[in-house]
C-alpha cells in the first residue's frame, strides 16, 4: 500500500507548529508563518485544527501549548516502573544529604531529567522534569553514555555533536571516549563546571541485565564535590540507592 506523503507532511508540519509554540512561548499565525515560510492562511488552518484538540489553546489572539501536555507527561512518569521504585529512595537520600537528587534517562541522544527531589541546601538551577541537556556535559549523562553500545555513542556524537557549554566541557571525541572508559572502570562519574560554572555532580548508572536504564545523580556546588571525602560520601549513598532500586525494579511486586 503506497504511503500518503501529503498526510505525512501534514503531520510533520503540525509537530513543527507545536515545537515553535513551545520555543516562542506562544505566537500568532503571522509570526509562525514567517518562521515556517508558509502562507498565513495555511498556518492558521494548522492552529485552528490543533486548538480543536486538547493540545493548543488560544488567548488574546495568540496560540500556546495547553496544560494537557502536563497531564500526559505526568501519566507517563507515574506509569514508569523505574520512577515508582526510585522515588522513595530518592526522598530518603535527600533527607540524609539535603542536596538535589535526580533521576536521568537518555532520550533521542540527550540527558533528560525524569524526576528530581530537592533538599534544603539544593542548588537552584531552574531544572525541571523533562529538562534535556547534552549528555557529555553532565555526570549523569556520561554515566549513561559509558554503558551504551559503542555504535550508539558514535551515533549520538555524530548527530548531536559535542557542544561546549563552559570552558571545561569536553569537546574532543577521543577525550570523551577515554573518560567513558574510566567511568566503566570506576562504575561512577563525577564532574564540575562542565555544564554550569559552580555546579558539580556525582552520578552512578542504573544497570539491569547488562543494560543501562538511566542514572542517579547528586548535584552540589563545585567546592563541595571537589572535597574528596564528601564526594566519596555522596557516591556511597548513590551506590546504596542504586542497589536497592535495581533489586526492587527486577524482583519487587
Amino acid at each position: 500500500m503506497p504511503t500518503d506523503r501529503t498526510s505525512l507532511t501534514t503531520v510533520t508540519r503540525a509537530f513543527e507548529v507545536l515545537d515553535l509554540l513551545w520555543e516562542l512561548d506562544g505566537a500568532g499565525p503571522s509570526e509562525l508563518a514567517t518562521r515556517m515560510d508558509l502562507p498565513d492562511s495555511t498556518v492558521y488552518d494548522y492552529l485552528r485544527s490543533l486548538s480543536e484538540t486538547r493540545y493548543v489553546t488560544r488567548e488574546d489572539g495568540e496560540y500556546r501549548l495547553s496544560s494537557y501536555f502536563l497531564t500526559i507527561g505526568g501519566k507517563m512518569k507515574h506509569r514508569n516502573r523505574l520512577f515508582q521504585v526510585a522515588k522513595p529512595e530518592m526522598k530518603r537520600i535527600v533527607s540524609e544529604t539535603d542536596e538535589l537528587v535526580g533521576l536521568t534517562i537518555e532520550n533521542d541522544g540527550r540527558a533528560v531529567v525524569y524526576h528530581q527531589e530537592e533538599g534544603r541546601q539544593a542548588l537552584s538551577l531552574g531544572t525541571y522534569t523533562g529538562a534535556a541537556t547534552p549528555m557529555h556535559t553532565v555526570a549523569t549523562g556520561k554515566a549513561i553514555l559509558a554503558y551504551l553500545p559503542d555504535e550508539r555513542v558514535e551515533e549520538i556524537i555524530a548527530e548531536r555533536g559535542l557542544e561546549q557549554r563552559t570552558e571545561y566541557t569536553i569537546t574532543d571525541p577521543d577525550e570523551l571516549k577515554a573518560e567513558l572508559e574510566q567511568i566503566r572502570e570506576d562504575s561512577y562519574a563525577v564532574d564540575w563546571n562542565e555544564q554550569v560554572i559552580g555546579m558539580g555532580m556525582a552520578a552512578v548508572p542504573i544497570l539491569v541485565e547488562d543494560g543501562v536504564l538511566g542514572s542517579f545523580g547528586i548535584v552540589v556546588p563545585t567546592g563541595r564535590i571537589r572535597d574528596e571525602s564528601y564526594q566519596e560520601e555522596l557516591l556511597q549513598k548513590l551506590r546504596e540507592m542504586v542497589n536497592t532500586v535495581t533489586i526492587n525494579y527486577q524482583y519487587g511486586n
